[in-house]
């Protein structure tokens, strides 16, 4: 019988109810950790450090470069793209990395938001006093006000554990990590509330996305252009409009005022009616096929809402209107090129 080999320090899983107990004690203390350093977070940080924060970074030309090592550094990443995403220039520099070299991609016009639970990375500490020499303004993430780090900032957002990491065998970060994530989304919210950060704003910074898409304006996604017709306009003309348009429909104006809409759908009930009451299609004139009145939304409505009343009204596009007047045309196939829907 051959042997069953496993990875050296990992021992075979078992289901028994002992482990189950033990699998859920764990759980626990992880929750109970944080819990515990975030309500003492809620209870101890202070607003008007904060602001001055803000204050001196809004003031500063330059970007929020964030750096720390090991798994305060993968969360100093994140922080660095969440503070992207929402206004605030900002960098990932690798503490290790930038003592080779790539400090250089920090300039005077930045500020430093460093991230070390201890405060006495090593690769973080030896980077301080080439910032400092720099004269970069420094805020600090970490539990030790006291460490290398705590003394070279001039903010230290602090916190503390109470009931330590949680880990098992309280090792690993795991409550130090969170409260130093929860330390940089509180930043970013203020910095976004300080800035007036709006809805259209991270629409411009999320351009690809759904999200982005659906908070982007229906000017951002209307044609400028589309088919148009006069009420006098034959069958025809119609007919010829539409095929040109690639959209299903056309546009009656009157000059710069719109006076109805033609679809397929339209054109259908025109040739109907025409059958039963005995008259030459070919005579129809746009004025007898349109629907007057049609839907309209304003161009600076939000994408999703001209979604929202397609969807209601069982229709496949929108006539766009700035002020009292017709500027473009939104269809449902510009909402799903934008996955919006």
């Amino acid at each position: 019988m051959n042997a069953l080999h496993h990875p050296i320090g990992v021992s075979t899983v078992t289901t028994d109810e002992n482990q189950v107990t033990r699998d859920a004690e764990a759980g626990r203390n992880v929750l109970d950790a944080t819990q515990a350093a975030l309500q003492e977070l809620r209870d101890s940080w202070n607003p008007a450090q904060v602001d001055d924060w803000c204050t001196k970074v809004l003031a500063r030309p330059g970007r929020v470069v964030l750096t720390g090592m090991g798994k305060s550094g993968l969360v100093a990443q994140k922080v660095a793209a969440t503070l992207a995403s929402t206004g605030c220039p900002s960098l990932f520099l690798h503490p290790a990395e930038a003592l080779h070299g790539d400090l250089g991609m920090v300039t005077r016009d930045d500020s430093v938001l460093a991230l070390s639970n201890s405060g006495e990375s090593e690769e973080l500490v030896r980077l301080l006093p080439s910032l400092v020499r720099l004269g970069i303004p420094m805020a600090a993430i970490t539990a030790r006000s006291e460490s290398s780090l705590g003394q070279a900032a001039q903010w230290r957002f602090t916190y503390r554990l109470p009931q330590g990491e949680g880990c098992p065998l309280d090792l690993a970060p795991m409550a130090s990590t969170t409260l130093q994530l929860i330390w940089g989304d509180l930043l970013a919210a203020s910095l976004m509330t300080r800035r007036g950060f709006t809805r259209d704003h991270f629409a411009l910074n999320h351009p690809a996305g759904s999200l982005g898409a659906k908070l982007m304006r229906v000017k951002g996604l209307m044609h400028t252009s589309w088919p148009m017709v006069l009420s006098s306009s034959p069958l025809t003309e119609v007919l010829r409009a539409m095929t040109g348009g690639r959209l299903g429909m056309t546009s009656v104006m009157d000059g710069p005022a719109l006076l109805g809409v033609i679809t397929d759908g339209d054109i259908r009930r025109a040739l109907e009616s025409a059958e039963r009451e005995g008259r030459n299609p070919l005579e129809l004139r746009a004025e007898q096929m349109m629907t007057r009145s049609p839907a309209m939304i304003d161009e600076e409505a939000l994408a999703l809402e001209a979604a929202g009343d397609m969807e209601s009204r069982k229709i496949t596009f929108l006539m766009v209107k700035k002020g009292d007047r017709p500027s473009g045309l939104i269809h449902i196939h510009d909402l799903l090129a934008a996955k919006v829907l």
